[in-house]
């Protein structure tokens, strides 16, 4: 059995504009495909390679692969494409709001947790936690 954790390697990055951190896998035994830290909402977002079905609201194509347009726009969503429901092969997504089990995930997966002060970007007033637009609904 593959020993779990010591396969992620914590990164700089930028998310929406603001300076943060992402976790990448430094090899093939990592359960995950990438980890995304939001510090505007303090949510630490894991990609698992976990595939699941997910239904989607995609715009119904014509012969010629354009979005079909409505000869009206639909008025509760203002959209003025035809949509169809598909289902979607997609990666499940983890998100951690704790920020003590932050710290812990980071400690259990990354081979640079010590080095890389990723602290700085926890460091976040303790509040209710925002709405992010990383999370949808599914």
């Amino acid at each position: 059995m593959t020993p779990i954790g010591k396969n992620m390697m914590i990164i700089s990055s930028v998310f929406r504009n603001v300076k943060s951190f992402n976790l990448m896998p430094v090899n093939q035994d990592c359960p995950y495909v990438e980890a995304m830290y939001d510090p505007t909402s303090g949510i630490l977002a894991v990609i698992t390679k976990v595939k699941k079905q997910s239904f989607h609201m995609l715009p119904k194509l014509d012969d010629n692969g354009n979005p079909q347009k409505l000869k009206v726009p639909n008025n509760e969503t203002g959209k003025v494409y035809k949509e169809q429901r598909v289902t979607i092969e997609a990666l499940s997504e983890i998100y951690i709001l704790d920020k003590a089990e932050i710290e812990s995930f980071i400690g259990m997966f990354a081979i640079n947790a010590a080095n890389f002060d990723y602290g700085q970007f926890l460091n976040i007033e303790e509040k209710e936690t925002k709405k992010s637009s990383l999370i949808l609904p599914t």
